[in-house]
């Protein structure tokens, strides 16, 4: 459904970023954002998926320039690399400079914008709901700086966050604490499942969720005007 187009970003960097279309009525913008393992095949279907609900959806590569056309594996040296890339090398305020500029692309194209983010994305999008004026709503999957590098400030749109509470990548005390901040403008829901519960390619996906996390996503977007 999608295509592969280059937004210039604010280092002049030409940013692959996949784009899809709405299937019918366009509902709004989502920028969708990556786990750590690039726009993967993985990522893009869920791009297809949010246009074909209706949404003009843009998933940027944000390690394009630690890593050209990164869309990496899950297991072996590919789950290294990209370790490697999130840890050491990615520049997180570039990153999040460039979220903006993607936010700021779809919000001139007219109509509500939202973001979501899984893994790594998740983080990203929970940071984006904190800074930007121009999104109307974010819906953030197991991000592990959620709850450990950004849980004092309130988002400034309507957020919620999904964590499983099995999940061996994000220390759940931490989100117990999040939960307890009681941030008028964020709901934090907790799934009986582990990290990536909502991938099909990962050992922890666990349908059931995903398809409840999924249905809260676009209740939220839907009652803010998407």
């Amino acid at each position: 459904m999608g295509e592969t187009i280059q937004l210039t970003m604010g280092d002049g960097h030409a940013m692959p970023c996949y784009h899809a279309l709405p299937e019918g009525e366009r509902r709004g913008g989502l920028i969708l954002v990556q786990e750590i393992f690039g726009v993967t095949d993985h990522i893009r279907e869920l791009c297809d998926e949010y246009a074909s609900d209706g949404y003009e959806v843009l998933s940027p590569g944000l390690f394009d320039r630690q890593e050209p056309g990164c869309a990496l594996g899950y297991s072996g040296a590919d789950w290294e690399r990209a370790v490697q890339i999130a840890r050491t090398e990615h520049d997180w305020d570039q990153g999040i400079d460039d979220t903006a500029r993607c936010i700021a692309w779809m919000t001139e194209r007219g109509g509500p914008a939202f973001i979501t983010g899984y893994c790594f994305g998740g983080s990203v999008a929970w940071r984006m709901a904190q800074l930007s004026d121009d999104l109307d709503a974010a819906s953030c999957y197991y991000g592990g700086y959620i709850a450990t590098r950004f849980a004092d400030d309130a988002p400034k749109c309507a957020t919620i966050c999904h964590f499983g509470r099995y999940d061996n990548l994000v220390e759940f005390a931490p989100v117990e604490t999040l939960i307890a901040k009681e941030h008028a403008t964020a709901q934090i829901f907790v799934y009986e499942a582990g990290h990536g519960f909502n991938s099909d390619r990962r050992k922890d996906w666990h349908p059931e969720s995903a398809d409840l996390a999924k249905e809260r996503t676009l209740m939220l977007f839907r009652a803010l005007g998407g």
